[in-house]
């Protein structure tokens, strides 16, 4: 694997949520000196391939912590084939680093799904080139049927925390959880979850919004995808919408403009502001796929004019790519690249517990980059991906 400094850049600063000129060291596929202002020293040039950005912003590589998967595949069935697929993808629009998502189905294909996950080549530290697979996302199947979405209903259950704990056995962590915790009565479930040391977040669920206040305050959840499978914020009751306003977890927002409305999600941002908005896609096997018939979680889907629907007409995931949904941000919120992208690095690499490994340019952590040409953009708040890196080599560009 190449040793490299990147000069003439102008390199993203997680800590400032702003760009500024300076140059990134990379060995052995990780960052091993960020620089700012200055020409780089001798010591840091010696031995390593020079690669001049040309002024180009470098950005982290996205996290998306909640995608069920792209390119015709679903993390829930995929081989290994399909996973490579799926990683390349990811890869070449600039989302390094994802958490692989799987929904409701019986306890055995569940633990079947993680097994094809962490056996493959793309788990953990990734293969260089290739978007890593960091953990896994449990959305199902500890749901709420009365906010199930696109979730096949005969394979939701109640929280079970030994059933939780044989797949941990199964899959390990990082792992995070989405559970309808209202259904968890006596919080053994989620106990055991804390106890291995996932992270929970509340979602598809009918909490109230004193039970989703305990919830953050005693488990530190996050909310998975807000405003969609949970009640509305209503003026006499509030629910998880509220709470998450009004606490400091964070939350999910699937910014394609369809599951939430342009102003609405201006509005959840004044509330929840850059410090705790986590972009997600929610994507489906239909993303960067042709319009047609998919399935997605046990449900027929029909895709059209990239919008995914089941046959009674509930949106059924998406197929937004995170690269579009920081642009979406900035563009409905009116906000900068720089403070859209930290939604879509940092706090997602945060909400789920993996950002000492991802969501930064900083030493020690997986040289993941995206590289953007500002002169393209003419004002139009768009992210101009003209290479990304992953694990320190050049993404490897999907096969025809």
């Amino acid at each position: 694997m190449k040793n490299i400094l990147i000069v003439n850049a102008n390199v993203y600063d997680s800590g400032k949520r702003a760009a500024r000129p300076g140059h990134v060291g990379i060995r052995d596929g990780r960052f091993d000196a960020v620089v700012y202002g200055g020409a780089p020293s001798p010591e840091l040039v010696c031995g390593r391939e020079v690669v001049d950005a040309r002024g180009m912003t470098l950005y982290p590589g996205l996290v998306d912590v909640h995608t069920h998967g792209r390119c015709g595949c679903d993390f829930s069935n995929a081989g290994e084939d399909g996973m490579r697929r799926m990683a390349e993808s990811y890869a070449a629009d600039g989302t390094t680093v994802l958490m692989p998502t799987l929904a409701s189905d019986t306890p055995e294909g569940l633990r079947a799904a993680a097994r094809r996950i962490t056996s493959s080549e793309f788990y953990g530290k990734g293969r260089p080139g290739s978007a890593c697979f960091a953990g896994i996302h449990l959305e199902g199947s500890f749901i709420n049927p009365k906010k199930r979405g696109a979730h096949d209903p005969s394979c939701i259950r109640l929280p079970d925390a030994n059933e939780l704990s044989g797949f941990i056995d199964e899959s390990g962590v990082p792992l995070h959880i989405t559970s309808a915790l209202e259904l968890d009565e006596d919080g053994s479930f989620a106990a055991e979850a804390l106890r291995r040391g996932a992270t929970l977040a509340l979602g598809h669920t009918c909490a109230t919004y004193d039970e989703s206040v305990r919830f953050a305050d005693r488990y530190r959840v996050s909310f998975t995808h807000l405003f969609n499978c949970m009640p509305p914020l209503h003026h006499r009751e509030g629910g998880p919408v509220l709470a998450a306003f009004g606490s400091d977890c964070y939350s999910e927002l699937i910014c394609d403009g369809l599951h939430i409305a342009p102003a609405v999600i201006a509005f959840a941002y004044r509330q929840l502001g850059p410090g705790r908005t986590s972009l997600i896609t929610d994507s489906m096997s239909a993303t960067h796929s042709p319009d047609g018939r998919y399935s997605i979680a046990g449900s027929g889907v029909t895709v059209k004019d990239g919008i995914a629907l089941t046959d009674d007409g509930a949106l059924a995931g998406s197929t937004l790519t995170l690269c579009r949904g920081v642009e979406n941000l900035a563009d409905f919120c009116g906000i900068t690249l720089d403070e859209a992208i930290f939604c879509a690095t940092m706090n997602p690499a945060k909400e789920v517990g993996i950002d000492g490994f991802c969501g930064s340019i900083e030493p020690g952590k997986r040289a993941d980059l995206i590289f953007c040409d500002p002169s393209c953009d003419h004002g139009m708040r768009r992210l101009n991906i003209r290479r990304v890196i992953c694990g320190g080599a050049e993404a490897v560009r999907p096969a025809n």
